[in-house]
Formats: C-alpha cells, structure tokens, sequence
C-alpha cells in the first residue's frame, strides 16, 4: 500500500509550491462546505438555562437558582453548534407578571403556551420553536421585605383664560410596593412622581409619568398614568344672605355682616341659576368653638354644575342674644 501511495504521488510530480496551493485548495474547499452546511436549517434540541426577573409582588424580582428549558427548535447550524460547544448557556429574561402564576409559596411558573412569546429571548432571534418539553416551568422568587404606600403626583398646570380643573389630578395606580432592608423602608412614607407641567391648558390633560427612584429601594412599578378633567367655567357673583343654622333653642345668633358677596364659578355653558338651590351658613357649634367671635360661611352643599365659591369676606362676627 505504502509503495503504490509513493508511486501516485511520484507520478503527480507536485513541487513543494504545488503541495501548499492543492492543501490551501482543499482547505478552503472544506470552508466553504462548512460555511454552507452551517448556514442551512435543522431541527434539534436545544437547552438554556434561565434565571428570571420578574416583579412578583412581595418577592425579590430575580429568581433564586436557574430553570432549565429545553424545546425542539429548528435553527440554523451555527447556533446549534454553539449551543453544544456552550454545554448549554444562561439567559436573563425579564416576564411580564401577567404570565408568572403562584403555585405554591415562594414558587412560581410560566406555562409553555407563555413561553412562546419569549423563544426569541431564550434562543435568540431566527430560531423557531416547534414545542416545550416540559408543559410548565418553575421559578422561586424568596419572600422580601416591603410595604405599600402612596404615590405623591408633583405637578404644575396653568389654564388658557376661563378654564380650570373639574376634579383632582390623579394617578392610577395611587399607591405602588416598596422593597429594601427594613431600616430603609421605615424612612419611605410614600414616592413622588417626576415632575409634570402643562401650560395653556383648555382640555382634560392626561399621560404616564416616571416615579422617582430612592437609593437603596426598589419599586412595584417604574411609572404611573396621570390624568385630570379640565373645564370651561363662567362666574358668577351675587351678594347672598348669611344663614345661621344649628342655634339653641332659646338663643340668637346675629352675624355682621348679615348678607356676603359670593363668587361662584360655573360649568360652561351654564344651564340653571346656580344661586337658586343654594344656602351660606354661619354655624353656632364652629362659633362656640372660636377664640375670634368669627365663624366662617360655608355653602352646604354645592349645586351640580358649580365647580368652586369664594365667599368675600370668608368669616363674619357673632353675638348671641337671650330669646
């Protein structure tokens, strides 16, 4: 065998350039039929390891330990061929907790119709996923300390001439989950909004707006929706008498002065005669109270449609006379 592999290459009479240009040759042949092979498509089985973020409300946001999830996926060689050069890589995928179920104590779990939607993430992108192995996925997120509170809005809104806010400015949600180290969370009492401004304002205003971090603390919820109604208004003023309500039987109660000038802002375009339902009060229990011989005056309830009052001069004195 030996002598007839000598005779073959002695009748090639190859030179020792021409041994280097057939190897390069072959060799670059070979490349070229690996790159191809490579970049074609295959079904096989691929494995990642996951650790999962998640903000799982009264536990830690990453999962203790990892979970090993293995699918039949087709996908290029070259991913294939580094999934097992790797022995299986880690991925770090964020869950939305809509799709991380409790299941028993510290254990949650992602169901394999969840995971579809996030093959991208533990595969990488161009390989499609044919099917799960494993129907349900476990993760454990450990208890952590924490509590509720509120969220502060910070906000400055200036109206367009005759409009102003029908109702609060609110956030939604109005209070979020606080995590930290227990001497940490004894000092958060609540979390502030960044700030919002709007100016010009002549409609309802409304969009989300980032929560301020604290140093140290993690939170529920990275912002908040905002929203406040805004209305057109017309006022208003009328000079109204003072009544006086809650008196003893047997006393009087004389205000000075007796009649007030109030101001009532109303919704646009105005409907009825806001005054016509309305009554200001002195209160005898608020008098009895006061340093001052003064009570304030106070509509008891405002008429639909009346957005605010102001009353001019906002207090009046007293005297009590023997019936």
């Amino acid at each position: 065998m030996k002598g007839l592999l000598h005779r073959l290459l002695e009748s090639m009479n190859l030179s020792g350039r021409d041994w280097a240009v057939l190897l390069l040759s072959l060799l670059l042949a070979f490349s070229m039929w690996l790159i191809h092979n490579l970049s074609l498509k295959y079904n096989s089985y691929l494995s990642v390891n996951v650790v999962a973020h998640c903000n799982v409300n009264g536990h830690s946001d990453v999962s203790a330990g990892k979970s090993e999830i293995t699918a039949r996926c087709r996908a290029k060689g070259y991913t294939i061929l580094s999934s097992s050069l790797s022995g299986g890589r880690t991925a770090d995928v964020t869950f939305s907790p809509s799709v991380m179920k409790h299941y028993d104590g510290d254990v949650y779990c992602v169901t394999s119709d969840d995971l579809n939607e996030y093959a991208h993430l533990l595969y990488g992108d161009g390989v499609t996923v044919e099917y799960f192995l494993s129907d349900t996925v476990f993760f454990r997120f450990p208890e952590v300390e924490h509590k509720r509170v509120p969220v502060m809005p910070v906000y400055s809104v200036h109206y367009s001439s005759q409009y102003m806010s029908s109702g609060s400015f609110d956030v939604t949600p109005d209070s979020v989950t606080v995590y930290g180290e227990p001497f940490q969370l004894e000092n958060v009492t609540c979390v502030y909004t960044e700030p919002v401004k709007h100016s010009d304002v002549s409609e309802d205003v409304h969009g989300v707006v980032r929560l301020k971090k604290i140093k140290g603390i993690r939170l529920s919820a990275d912002d908040v929706h905002y929203s406040m109604d805004v209305t057109r208004y017309v006022e208003i003023r009328q000079t109204v008498p003072v009544e006086t309500v809650n008196v003893p039987s047997g006393k009087e109660m004389l205000v000075f002065p007796s009649s007030v000038e109030v101001t009532l802002r109303c919704v646009f375009p105005l409907m009825d005669d806001p005054y016509e339902n309305v009554r200001f009060q002195a209160d005898y229990s608020e008098f009895a109270g006061s340093l001052s011989g003064k009570c304030a005056v106070r509509a008891l309830q405002l008429p639909k449609g009346v957005i605010s009052s102001n009353v001019e001069p906002a207090a009046v004195g007293c005297v009590i006379e023997d019936m």
